[in-house]
């Protein structure tokens, strides 16, 4: 039995401040620019408004990318473009720089940060502040045993846990959040089509690197046979998460409920930080209010777990790599919100001219008769 309580969760998130939120809107309204002219730049703006306790809201000035990863024993079944156990390299080359999202937080200037929760390679050829919360070495083959033992799973959860409380002690104020996977994707499917109650085939997607019609039905198959394993166990999310998740989905589910405790705003990037915020909402339903969906990866488990949660992505632009590739894309848009929010002029106070109120009227006939409609006719 586990000692972890995840029903505290209900008790410690709540929602962003809803007052600062009218204030925020109050704001808005006074603007030189008319409300809604800005379209989900305004929404975005008192969102995070809320979010910080603060009218107007301060700029976003130390973001941060996190990167869970892990690879899952499910990827053996060929459900995958990639080789099993091969998100190592993935990470090396995030590391290294040559990965999309080592690009662009380059270019933006935000620091990367990944978390080895279940990497299947010798932790030693990995730096040790990557390494130091994994829990074991590769997640199990979810179609015929659990993902992980219970105990394992409460040490993933804990390690998110870990990971968000450091991200908020040291100043971060806004988290771009994903994921660095090889099989990621088909566990997120199974936990996605269990809390949504639907079909292995309404959730099965192609994946970050799309899979050809064979591999879709090898994929869909393991979804469905690991989801008759999930079903008995929905009732208990850590032990939903033990069974069908996998060490980086159990962690990622933590420090997506605890950034909603500490009050930190999260941008989620594809179905895989999906999923895990939809296992957060079933242990506390108000923690999606902390959490912003950057992007439509056209997988049709994120489109589920998305309306579940009732989150809007922000934008659709077709990036189905992940590692928070589509997420990080978003970001320019979050921290223009918040500048327009802070930064536009207040409206000036509509008058009329004093010269138009003493403008003369048009002066009209003394005499009626005058005018050429009153006339009589001509005598002849």
């Amino acid at each position: 039995m586990s000692s972890l309580n995840l029903d505290d969760f209900t008790d410690l998130i709540e929602r962003p401040d809803s007052a600062v939120r009218r204030d925020a809107e109050a704001h808005r309204e006074s603007r030189i620019v008319p409300p809604g002219s800005l379209g989900r730049l305004d929404e975005l703006g008192e969102w995070l408004a809320a979010a910080q306790s603060a009218v107007p809201v301060r700029p976003i000035e130390r973001p941060r990318v996190v990167l869970f990863a892990g690879d899952h024993g499910i990827a053996g079944l060929g459900v995958s473009a990639r080789p099993a156990g091969s998100a190592d390299r993935l990470v090396r080359e995030v590391l290294e720089g040559g990965r999309p999202v080592s690009v662009l937080a380059r270019r933006m200037g935000v620091p990367v940060r990944v978390v080895d929760m279940a990497l299947d390679c010798d932790p030693g050829s990995l730096p040790e502040d990557v390494v130091r919360h994994r829990v074991r070495r590769g997640s199990g083959r979810i179609d015929i045993e659990d993902a992980l033992t219970l105990e394992e799973a409460e040490a993933a959860f804990r390690a998110g846990v870990a990971v968000a409380d450091e991200e908020a002690d040291s100043g971060t104020d806004l988290v771009v959040l994903g994921d660095i996977s090889v099989g990621g994707t088909t566990a997120a499917g199974v936990l996605v089509a269990a809390l949504c109650g639907t079909d292995a085939s309404v959730v099965t997607g192609r994946g970050g690197q799309a899979i050809d019609d064979l591999a879709w039905m090898r994929k869909c198959a393991a979804i469905r046979d690991a989801l008759r394993r999930a079903r008995p166990v929905l009732g208990d999310q850590l032990q939903l998460l033990a069974t069908v998740g996998g060490a980086d989905l159990t962690a990622m589910t933590g420090f997506l409920l605890q950034a909603a405790v500490r009050k930190l705003p999260v941008v989620l990037d594809g179905v895989v930080t999906a999923a895990c915020a939809l296992v957060g909402q079933r242990i506390a339903f108000r923690a999606p209010d902390w959490w912003l969906a950057a992007h439509d990866s056209g997988e049709p488990g994120q489109a589920k777990a998305l309306d579940r949660m009732a989150l809007e992505p922000l934008m659709s632009h077709g990036v189905t790599v992940g590692e928070a590739t589509g997420a990080l894309l978003a970001l320019p848009l979050v921290q223009a919100s918040a500048a327009l929010a802070a930064g536009l002029p207040e409206a000036a106070e509509e008058s009329v001219p004093k010269e138009a109120e003493s403008e003369p009227k048009e002066k009209e006939p003394e005499n009626a008769a005058e005018t050429p409609e009153e006339e009589g006719p001509e005598k002849s």
